[in-house]
């Protein structure tokens, strides 16, 4: 409703994992490099976690985006699967053909297309979402995964990317043996004061903005105290916000309209004043 109003493009805004909006904080970049540099290096295991709305997803893609064509990836969202779903999912995603639904074969064909990758100086990922809801059990299996290898290499890099929950599950005694695998571990913070304020500033830019002011300073500084930095509410209440905007035909947008759509983003309604 307010692109035309504000002369954009597209919404700015969306809470959907777009890479074309990704704004890489320091934070941001850092954790493309750890995952860059643990796949290209072949450690096996890595975990990169990050409070809800922080980010993963989004880096996961823009990841994905910056691989070359020597690297195979599977990515997968739904931990909620049986040991057998999981598999199949990683296999499918991977384009391996298999005769077979059953953990063996699926076991004995993702091997050999590791093999064949390797042999064509090829690397495999697999990225696995939400890793803070897969069971013991899962989690136990995807262990099992990275004994796919050589004597001198890894044939599969996994990346663990989840909530806080998940360095707590790791660090459970029953999965020991495979928090003692992961060889890189990074943490995703909540963008800064000053990121806060360039985050907006370049999601306007993309969506084609002119005025690179339509959230006042003091408007930077509400949406900063209610985000706490996660870009997942930032989208949201900026995205609340220029609707206001839109509503009372105001250009900009101050505090005021902030803090009222701050409010209502957490359930709380009253009179604009």
């Amino acid at each position: 409703m307010y692109i035309d109003f504000y002369n954009l493009k597209e919404k700015p805004f969306n809470v959907t994992a777009d890479p074309n909006f990704l704004y890489l904080s320091k934070k941001h970049k850092e954790a493309i490099c750890h995952m860059q540099y643990g796949i290209q290096e072949r450690m096996g295991f890595l975990e990169i976690t990050g409070e809800i709305g922080a980010g993963k997803t989004t880096v996961c893609k823009a990841l994905l985006n910056q691989l070359d064509n020597h690297t195979k990836t599977a990515f997968i969202l739904n931990g909620d699967l049986s040991e057998t779903q999981l598999l199949q999912a990683i296999v499918e995603d991977f384009g391996v053909q298999v005769k077979a639904k059953n953990k063996i074969t699926m076991l004995n064909e993702l091997n050999k297309f590791l093999l064949e990758q390797l042999e064509h100086r090829n690397n495999a990922v697999l990225i696995i979402d939400e890793a803070q809801n897969l069971k013991p059990l899962l989690l136990e299996q995807v262990r099992l995964l990275s004994n796919l290898e050589t004597e001198k290499e890894k044939l599969l890099q996994i990346i663990l990317v989840g909530q806080p929950e998940l360095r707590e599950k790791l660090a459970s005694r029953e999965l020991k043996q495979l928090r003692q695998r992961i060889a890189i571990r990074y943490h995703i913070s909540p963008l800064s004061r000053h990121e806060v304020a360039c985050y907006i500033l370049h999601r306007l830019q993309v969506a084609g903005a002119n005025n690179g002011e339509i959230f006042q300073k003091d408007a930077l500084e509400e949406i900063f105290k209610f985000s706490g930095g996660i870009p997942r509410l930032i989208n949201m209440v900026c995205d609340k916000s220029l609707l206001a905007g839109y509503t009372a035909d105001k250009k900009t947008i101050d505090s005021d309209m902030v803090k009222k759509c701050a409010k209502e983003i957490e359930g709380v309604f009253d009179e604009y004043c």
